[in-house]
């Protein structure tokens, strides 16, 4: 079982942990749903070291990207983020990330770690054809720093808030990476360094009474936020017009080419799913596998919880196109009434239903 560096410190504040993919993870520190309002009243720092870092260095880098990422990082300037998926040649999606662009030759992407095997091997599998070089940044790891007080916690950091970096940006500050970046819906910053510059940082938080949250919290943020999880809304089985991601799919460089383009061309055409929102009107809890019918039309949830935000059970779910408005849910041999939303249902704090 893989543990990150602030394991110790996991332990010492009575976090219960959970097997993720792998790794030794604190799914909570005594009560989720708390964790989970500090991150949308307040702040709260999430060790992620878990997932994975890789940097791209060449003169080709920026060839690179625009060939295996389906979004285009023409788009965006140095500085600058870009959320794109990688994709098998028939379009089905191996995983989503954020790229970083440091220069044309120099670009770092942070994935998810359930993937890391199938990642690892998509990049190896394509860069040789590059003047590129690939590195897994093992020895780095992930802070995040969520919610609507986040920038008061980078002031006390920094000695200054980073008001500057916009949403999808990054700078270095203090020898460590900090994006304006996160999966949790709210303000927030994520800083990437070596494990003894990371430990002062969460150590410094943790004496300041920011709350620690673990991975149960963060997976009910991000549902509110409507952001997709991979393994769950999107598989290798999924393509990104029907996974709610379709947006960065870019098909604006016509001359681009890039890994099942003319796949995802036919898809876009053809596609008859999409990824909606699910609310839960009658008493339940919803969960994944749930059949959702309309008539003689069905689909399915792919994610399911209770909100603890909004206090209605919520999720998403892959139905057909003609699916609108109402339907019901079977939950326990029981039709409940469910409605059809779009995403996302919280946005910084404010209800979008």
């Amino acid at each position: 079982m893989n543990r990150t560096f602030l394991y110790e410190s996991h332990r010492a504040l009575g976090a219960k942990f959970v097997d993720f993919s792998g790794w030794e993870m604190p799914i909570h520190y005594g009560s989720q749903i708390n964790e989970h309002n500090y991150v949308r009243n307040e702040v709260g720092i999430f060790d992620v070291s878990h997932m994975n870092i890789f940097d791209f260095n060449g003169t080709e880098a920026r060839k690179f990207m625009r060939y295996v990422l389906t979004n285009d990082v023409n788009k965006i300037e140095d500085g600058c983020a870009l959320y794109s998926v990688i994709t098998n040649n028939e379009g089905g999606i191996i995983d989503d990330l954020i790229v970083y662009k440091f220069s044309n030759k120099k670009f770092r992407i942070i994935s998810n770690c359930s993937t890391f095997n199938d990642v690892k091997e998509f990049f190896e599998d394509k860069i040789a054809r590059y003047d590129c070089e690939l590195i897994h940044r093992s020895n780095l790891g992930i802070l995040a720093i969520q919610g609507p007080k986040s920038k008061s916690v980078i002031k006390m950091i920094f000695g200054s808030d980073l008001s500057e970096c916009k949403s999808f940006s990054f700078e270095i500050r203090d020898k460590l990476f900090v994006s304006r970046t996160g999966y949790t819906g709210e303000d927030g910053f994520e800083l990437i360094g070596d494990h003894e510059a990371l430990i002062k940082v969460w150590n410094l938080c943790i004496s300041e009474k920011v709350n620690p949250i673990g991975l149960g919290a963060r997976d009910t943020l991000r549902l509110e936020a409507g952001m997709n999880l991979n393994g769950a809304d999107m598989t290798i089985k999924n393509n990104p017009f029907e996974s709610n991601l379709g947006w960065i799919v870019d098909f604006d460089d016509t001359e681009r080419v890039f890994i099942a383009k003319e796949n995802l061309i036919e898809i876009k055409k053809s596609n008859n799913n999409k990824l909606v929102g699910i609310l839960l009107t009658d008493k339940g809890i919803l969960r994944s596998g749930q059949k959702i019918i309309k008539g003689r039309i069905e689909g399915e949830i792919t994610s399911g919880t209770f909100s603890p935000f909004m206090k209605r059970s919520i999720g998403l779910a892959r139905v057909p196109k003609d699916i609108s408005d109402n339907a019901q849910v079977l939950i326990r041999n029981k039709l409940l009434n469910v409605r059809i939303l779009s995403l996302p249902f919280i946005r910084k704090g404010k209800i979008m239903i």
